[in-house]
């Protein structure tokens, strides 16, 4: 039977003190409906139902790069009525799975778990072991061990409130079962809503087994429905991803002071400083060092190569024994060859150093094509934007930039060329020649500096 996932995400989550629907809140880096979303999508469900209500089209908005199927709850009147709101574009020859936009760690092989447990005679649904249920729905068991329904705090008993084992909301049904359940639903209870952990009694009673699937990952299945839980979850989410990398050979200095935000591959022997941040898809090669307050998006690193402290690497390439820092910055589309040098308070932007050169100080290289073997003196700027128009400067092959330079682009500067120091060159210059401009230097007499009236 195909798979439809159900996720339930119109709660206003007043307790987030906020604008933003609570489902939009950022979980390492994105929004934690969709980590919910990407779980579901690696179960190759043929469609995924998002029920919305409070915020909708800030949700939509955030979310309109996935492929889903949207279903609107304009009154919050339980989950049960919630499911019933998606219902309509469900096909009853399947399995539906029940999920929450506000518990985004769930993970794919227990929900697998639950999907294969589903068949005519049974259903499955997701319980967890908890130190302190307060708050959530108590699984009551018979003789048999069986689940027999599920009670919510509110309306349970001083016997069922001793209960520790708590149902998460998380289930996989036929749909046809779930059709006919809910259509049974009523509201006969404290809060008057439609709740969907009903439908257990009934199953029972119409002799379907309701198989507990346990997991003892409390993270696993932790909702979140404020910022302290929101912070818990985040720094959970990080020591998971820390492990992860720890457990493929990185070196962590301190688990607990590294946020990966998205995808990192390394290679053997990766060392981490503390306070590092990893966004989008970063891949490293062996031996590279990243060193402390360094930030990477979507970079490259070859093999042995060093980030040093407090740099910034966004959509770069760095190659093998290559030196970034500290305190430098590569921006998009910067590629830099083998055993480049690109040190202190150095911003680089979409231009390609070539191997062995090195820009050490102080120094803007923008829109350029740097060749091999070049050194490029502190406070060198490449003048590369017009006001509307930017343009290139080439500089060939173990060329020498004096420091203070400004190269107005566009501009070609010979290979083997030498610039003197404090020049500003807007015409290309010749190979293997000193190329300087400066105005002359005076001593003027009797000059006196201006001096403030008293």
């Amino acid at each position: 039977m195909n798979l439809e996932v159900i996720i339930l995400a119109a709660g206003q989550g007043t307790r987030m003190k906020s604008n933003i629907p609570k489902v939009l809140h950022s979980l390492a880096g994105k929004p934690m409906l969709e980590h919910v979303i990407d779980t579901a999508q690696k179960l190759d469900a043929a469609n995924i139902h998002i029920v919305y209500g409070h915020g909708g089209d800030q949700v939509k908005t955030h979310l309109n790069d996935h492929q889903l199927i949207w279903a609107e709850q304009e009154e919050q009147l339980g989950t049960g009525h919630a499911v019933q709101q998606a219902m309509s574009s469900i096909d009853n020859e399947s399995v539906a799975l029940i999920l929450y936009g506000d518990v985004p760690l769930i993970q794919k092989e227990t929900l697998q778990r639950l999907i294969e447990t589903v068949s005519d005679q049974q259903m499955a649904l997701l319980t967890v072991i908890l130190k302190n249920p307060t708050g959530y729905g108590r699984i009551v068991r018979g003789k048999d061990s069986q689940i027999e329904k599920i009670v919510e705090h509110k309306d349970a008993s001083d016997n069922e409130l001793a209960i520790n084992e708590v149902n998460t909301g998380i289930m996989a049904v036929r749909s046809v079962d779930l059709h006919k359940w809910l259509n049974r639903l009523d509201n006969n209870n404290v809060q008057r809503e439609y709740y969907l952990t009903d439908i257990i009694e009934m199953a029972v009673t119409d002799n379907v087994t309701v198989v507990g699937i346990s997991t003892d990952d409390e993270i696993e299945v932790t909702g979140i429905n404020d910022k302290v839980q929101l912070q818990m979850m985040e720094r959970a989410f990080q020591l998971r991803q820390a492990e992860k990398l720890m457990r493929e050979g990185a070196t962590i200095i301190d688990a607990a002071r590294i946020d990966l935000r998205g995808s990192c591959t390394i290679g053997k022997d990766v060392t981490f400083d503390v306070n590092v941040v990893l966004e989008g898809n970063n891949t490293l090669g062996n031996h590279v060092s990243i060193g402390p307050n360094v930030y990477l998006k979507d970079a490259t690193i070859g093999d042995h190569a060093s980030i040093l402290a407090n740099s910034v690497i966004d959509q770069a390439v760095v190659g093998k024994n290559s030196k970034v820092g500290p305190f430098a910055r590569l921006r998009p589309d910067t590629v830099l060859a083998e055993h480049t040098h690109i040190g202190n308070f150095v911003e680089i932007k979409k231009s390609i150093v070539g191997n062995g050169s090195k820009v050490n100080h102080l120094s803007y290289i923008g829109d350029a094509e740097i060749g091999k073997g070049v050194n490029i003196g502190a406070g060198t700027i490449t003048c590369n934007y017009d006001g509307a128009n930017k343009f290139k400067t080439i500089v060939g092959d173990y060329a020498f930039i004096g420091s203070d330079s400004q190269l107005v682009a566009p501009v070609v500067i010979g290979a083997g060329a030498t610039i003197g120091a404090g020049s500003t060159i807007t015409k290309d210059t010749e190979d293997n020649k000193l190329t300087l401009s400066r105005s002359k230097q005076l001593s003027i007499d009797g000059w006196k500096r201006p001096q403030k009236k008293k």
